[in-house]
């Protein structure tokens, strides 16, 4: 994958796009997974002669995991470079830091990460989850399958504040408590996370829900275990942590913990296969897959059906392409909402197992129309089987 544009390169033999993801620092191991995918599927697309006969150009820079570079560097690819669609992000800190330069320059963002929802911009493609397609599947089943009492742990930033205000009404509208609530330094130190595990022995609850990110994340969740919670009897439930951070941390750490995603790598989906297949034969069977991946992926490959259709990398172009638009993705059938510019992605729970993949303990039978507003309210209703419940 070209990172640069070469002496012969020019707009009209080559489609020229952005990536900004972070390949070091905080968020190291969840973005360079966003790139992997991204990359497979790019070198996908090229081998098979491009887009309408031009093959996808690549110029890549590596933020660091700070926001402030994220920002700058979209301001580069936008002027300097002439790249007017960038993929990248996976911090809702990040977005939020590119995403004025983005609607000042009239570009298009792809987003592959999950967030906290309350966002739109027709500037912007999320084909991440929603919360109406994970937290409001995984409040119900911690309450029901583990207990009313929740705690609430997160990074200092945005996306786990809005996140836990959230979950905290999800979890209160089961019936539940959240019986405490704190956030913790970006990078915080190991003394800080452990007057937070502190805290949640002093309000003893039946589960813990954590939007703690990146480094960090890794650090909180082996700290866990060696301070002595068990997670068959207190686990850890999550939106965020995958295989590649299972794996960074220790599979023997992670054992019985929770997340929700759509995507596992343990999918019996043939289409998980061939991403599977491709994936190793591209970076080594050693390198697990994960939601970042296979999100990053799937997007790259809506990206080049709308460009085919519009053949053209004008935003308004695109976006009208894009919207409406379906895929078989690895995680399974995936469609671009044209209301809101978000996609229609299956919810999942999985629960950590002994080798770092995850037993998937339920799924939607269907994808579910995302909803980043929450019109829909939960009060009152219910989002998973008694079937399920009751596994």
């Amino acid at each position: 994958m070209t990172t640069r544009p070469t002496a012969k390169s020019s707009d009209k033999d080559v489609w020229r796009v952005g990536v900004l993801f972070s390949r070091s620092g905080l968020m190291e191991v969840t973005e360079s997974e966003h790139f992997f995918g991204t990359a497979l599927a790019i070198q996908e697309i090229n081998r098979d002669g491009g887009v309408l006969g031009r093959e996808i150009e690549v110029i890549a820079y590596d933020p660091g995991s700070q926001p402030e570079t994220f920002r700058k560097l979209a301001d580069r690819l936008l002027t300097e470079d002439g790249a007017s669609v960038i993929f990248g992000c996976s911090t809702s800190a990040e977005r939020k830091a590119v995403l004025p330069a983005i609607e000042r320059r009239n570009g298009l963002l792809w987003y592959p990460s999950l967030y906290e929802g309350f966002e739109y911009s027709p500037n912007v493609i999320y084909t991440g989850p929603a919360p109406n397609q994970n937290a409001f599947q995984l409040a119900e089943y911690i309450v029901r399958k583990h207990g009313p009492r929740v705690y609430l742990i997160g990074s200092d930033y945005i996306y786990p504040r809005e996140s836990n205000r959230i979950m905290r009404d999800l979890v209160e509208s089961y019936a539940g408590r959240v019986v405490g609530e704190q956030y913790v330094a970006m990078e915080a130190t190991d003394a800080e996370l452990s007057r937070g595990l502190d805290a949640i022995r002093d309000a003893a609850p039946d589960v813990v829900f954590s939007t703690i990110v990146g480094r960090t994340a890794q650090r909180f969740y082996r700290m866990y275990a060696q301070t002595g919670f068990d997670p068959k009897r207190l686990p850890i439930a999550s939106l965020t942590m995958a295989e590649g951070e299972v794996r960074a941390i220790g599979p023997e750490y992670c054992a019985g913990h929770l997340t929700a995603a759509s995507y596992f790598g343990t999918l019996a989906r043939d289409s998980n296969d061939r991403f599977k297949a491709a994936f190793a034969a591209a970076f080594g069977a050693d390198k697990p897959v994960s939601m970042w991946s296979a999100s990053a992926y799937a997007q790259i490959k809506l990206f080049a059906l709308a460009l085919a259709q519009a053949g053209s990398l004008d935003t308004q172009k695109l976006v009208e392409a894009a919207l409406g638009l379906s895929l078989e993705a690895p995680e399974g059938p995936m469609r671009i909402d044209p209301d809101n510019n978000h996609v229609w992605t299956t919810p999942r729970i999985g629960r950590v197992r002994a080798d770092g993949q995850f037993d998937i303990v339920w799924e939607s039978k269907s994808p579910i129309k995302p909803d980043p507003y929450l019109s829909v309210s939960p009060i009152g209703g219910r989002w998973l089987s008694e079937e399920a419940l009751s596994a």
